[in-house]
């Protein structure tokens, strides 16, 4: 029997602990968090701030195995994550453990680790801690803000826009960001300029110069501002230049390019972004694997440290290690005389960490390419590159300035090369908006007092151009910059953007929709304090000072909930036309009735009409392609073409296009095909008819077996064979062969089914369930007014 029960959080990163640890010692996983709030209301009481837990089912038997395990165990290590999460995570599995009374007196020891190797492993276990109380408080505040901010304000949601919907403590100001980026992007208003350059020649090599002063005034951005102009100054500096220009001053200069950091959490999100197109989620469940462990043919090893960190810091014996290894691979010029000393700028930096390394770096891509998959193979890669680049020499680069001058005017020409690469014969940073500006460019050997051929002067049209939308690495490093939220939960929050749809993806850029648009504006003009970048930043602060022991977390609780609940209450009667705010676009021509954008239940639409109306208001969805803001009236018009009828199919079975709720639809008889490429308001007779061929066609590979004068038929499904007569389902058994199953059998199964759910049920039990929420939020509100007022009765229903 083991003596020593180690607990992690996963079963991959048990599997590379546990051979690193003798017979004495078994390690299992909680398989992530163990316990969360009850989702309910009075989770969290706001009187006391206690809270309700309760076991995440699917993780019960997990709970079981450990507790078994527990029992024959003479001590527990509690290993989970080095971080907040983690802490918490530990907490949660030793109050189960004291819930079902099983520790005996054993001894409980909290274990930390930032890289999975064999060194840090014993390290941890042979220095023990006890759990963090404040870094319990500080992760139990973050859940409780979290939970009320979404079990209040979702809810508002639901009513006052669509049912779906969420907000967030940090969610909505990420939101926030991307549409005022893309308000300020609508707003602008782009500029005409002109540039003029001088093309020039040396020793068969042209290069170009930027004309920087004419007639003695200094050239800015908008100095030529239309083509006539423009056309101007050319032909005066031409006729002043007769061919060649004089060479006044040529300035050279060395510059050093120092190294980038290692990688924190979110700057190997942004990078791998940039670089390997790779999203937050994608790059952060990624590193998890590398490091928990993969397998490179002597076991599972762990081969990066925690991805989880805010720090820049490395351990002198990691640095000791990268000094080595550039020396020998790199040779001596390559490494600096005293290692680069990085400090974390992070505004609120966590627990000090490693920045993430390779655990060892002697492990390069190449060796490591066999056993890695692509993606593991790509971030590792690049992890290795920034680790080593970072303690390498600076780069040495060759600037050059040159003025080149006729009567008229000035031109200014700039080079530069690279000396010594340094660093960067290893790796390079990428950028977010690269411009054309920051290209390298190459100039010949010029010497002052010499004259160059000058070729011609060019002139181009430009236009300023409004801000780039937010790329996941500029939202990134933008919501670092305020200090919203934190790099461990980027993933998740723009995850969480995309699923509500919020927002979509264009060229790989944040474009916000109708509903994420709304949804901003229902909470900026009547929740603004809470979509605030400095209010959420000073909460970080605040949560952070806790997690440090410098501040008590239930006054902190307190001072956000008095003022949050009582707004709450206050905006619940905002009518829901003030939040969706239809939009008036004019007057249907046939009818005169009014027509109106707006958002309904199932996204954006046109109306023709009001419920005021005698006759019923009409409605078309949107196209994907439109927006609500800027849909015109004969756009909205041509919605409503659709349905069209199209003719009959040789059956004689009417054909018609529309679209419905999930998309553009052929109808013949009273069956439907999806148009999945066509254009449904100009799709023809003859291509409805393909269309539905191939799904008669695709029906019929689908039925297996009939049965004469019935409607039970055996037809093919997603996950095998079932039995329908058009009203109920039912599964065929595993041992059994459809081919062989009689009539009879497939009744059988049809009686025993369960019946098909109502559309009109589960709308009805999910209306029931609100009201049952609603009725509980107002019990739990006079219950709170009647301790706050003694005792006394003195709530109203509401």
């Amino acid at each position: 029997m083991a003596k020593n029960l180690v607990i992690v959080e996963s079963p991959a990163k048990a599997r590379t602990i546990n051979k690193y640890l003798g017979s004495d010692f078994v390690v299992i996983a909680s398989y992530g968090h163990v316990r969360d709030l009850v989702p309910k209301e009075g989770a969290v009481d706001t009187e006391d701030f206690s809270m309700k837990y309760d076991i995440i089912e699917k993780n019960k038997k997990h709970v079981d195995a450990i507790s078994r395990e527990v029992k024959r165990a003479d001590a527990i290590y509690l290993a989970t994550d080095p971080d907040r999460e983690g802490e918490a995570i530990s907490w949660h599995i030793l109050e189960l453990l004291r819930e079902r009374n099983i520790l005996n007196g054993k001894p409980v020891h909290r274990v930390v680790f930032y890289e999975i190797t064999k060194k840090a492993i014993r390290d941890a276990i042979e220095h023990p801690r006890t759990l963090s109380t404040d870094l319990i408080n500080a992760q139990q505040a973050r859940r409780a803000l979290d939970y009320l901010v979404g079990f209040n304000l979702s809810p508002l949601l639901w009513r006052k826009v669509q049912p779906g919907l969420s907000a967030g403590r940090v969610q909505s100001p990420a939101l926030r960001l991307i549409v005022e980026r893309e308000l300020e992007i609508e707003r602008f208003e782009s500029k005409e300029y002109w540039s003029i350059d001088a093309d020039t020649i040396k020793d068969e090599q042209g290069f170009r110069a930027k004309l920087v002063q004419f007639q003695s005034e200094k050239i800015t951005q908008f100095s030529v501002t239309d083509a006539e102009n423009a056309g101007r100054v050319r032909q005066a500096l031409l006729d002043s230049a007769q061919g060649s220009l004089f060479v006044k001053s040529v300035e050279k200069k060395q510059r050093k390019r120092n190294p980038a950091a290692p990688f924190t959490t979110s700057t190997l999100q942004q990078e791998a972004s940039r670089k390997l197109g790779f999203s937050a989620q994608r790059t952060m469940r990624t590193a998890q694997q590398l490091y928990e462990g993969v397998d490179v043919g002597s076991g599972s090893t762990g081969l990066i440290t925690y991805m989880r960190t805010d720090s820049v810091h490395l351990a002198n014996e990691a640095v000791a290690e990268l000094r080595s290894f550039i020396g020998d691979r790199y040779g001596d010029k390559a490494l600096p005389d005293k290692p680069h000393v990085y400090k974390t700028k992070a505004k609120n930096a966590q627990e000090a960490h490693e920045a993430i390394r390779p655990t060892g770096v002697e492990r390069t891509p190449d060796d490591l390419k066999p056993y890695l998959s692509d993606d593991q193979l790509k971030l590792y890669t690049i992890i290795w590159k920034r680790t080593v680049a970072c303690q390498m020499i600076h780069a040495t680069l060759n600037t050059t300035a040159a003025q080149l001058t006729c009567a008229a005017g000035a031109f200014r020409a700039t080079g530069s090369s690279i000396a010594d690469p340094g660093f960067m014969s290893v790796y390079q940073e990428g950028v977010d908006d690269k411009k054309a500006d920051n290209e390298e460019k190459f100039l010949p050997e010029l010497l002052e007092g010499e004259t160059i051929k000058l070729n011609d002067v060019v002139t181009e049209q430009h236009f300023t151009t409004p801000p780039p939308r937010y790329s996941e690495a500029s939202l990134v490093k933008t919501l670092e910059e305020f200090g919203i939220g934190r790099p461990s939960t980027y993933a998740s929050i723009i995850s969480t953007l995309q699923s509500r749809s919020y927002v979509e993806m264009d060229k790989r850029r944040f474009v916000p929709t109708d509903v994420g648009k709304i949804v901003n504006r229902f909470l900026t003009d009547h929740f603004d304090q809470y979509v605030d970048y400095d209010f959420t930043a000073k909460l970080e602060d605040e949560l952070d000072a806790v997690s440090r022991g410098e501040l008590e977390w239930k006054p902190l609780m307190h001072g956000f909930w008095d003022n949050f609940h009582s707004r709450v209450d206050e905006k619940k009667n905002v009518s829901r036309a003030e939040v969706l705010q239809a939009r008036e676009l004019g007057a249907d021509p046939e009818s005169g009735r009014p027509v109106s954008v707006r958002l309904g239940r199932y996204g954006p639409m046109v109306q023709i009409g009001t419920r005021e109306d005698e006759e019923k208001p009409r409605f078309a969805g949107l196209r994907p392609d439109q927006r609500m803001d800027s849909i015109t009236l004969a756009e909205a018009l041509d919605l409503f073409r659709l349905p069209r009828e199209l003719g009959e199919t040789p059956e004689g079975e009417k054909v018609s296009v529309n679209i419905g709720r999930f998309g553009p639809y052929v109808r013949f008889a009273n069956k439907f095909a999806s148009i999945k490429e066509d254009d449904p308001y100009s799709i023809s007779l003859e291509r409805a008819l393909e269309i539905i061929e191939a799904k008669k066609k695709a029906d019929l590979e689908k039925i297996l077996k009939t049965f004469d004068g019935e409607d039970v038929q055996i037809l093919k499904g997603r996950w095998g064979p079932y039995i329908t007569d058009g009203s109920k389902n039912a599964r065929i058994p595993k041992d059994k062969d459809y081919e062989e199953l009689t009539l009879s059998e497939c009744q059988a199964m049809l009686a025993a089914a369960p019946e098909k759910k109502s559309k009109s049920k589960a709308k009805a039990k999910t209306k029931a369930k609100a009201k049952t929420q609603t009725k509980a939020k107002a019990k739990g509100k006079a219950k709170s007014k009647a301790k706050s007022s003694g005792g006394k009765s003195g709530a109203s229903n509401e």
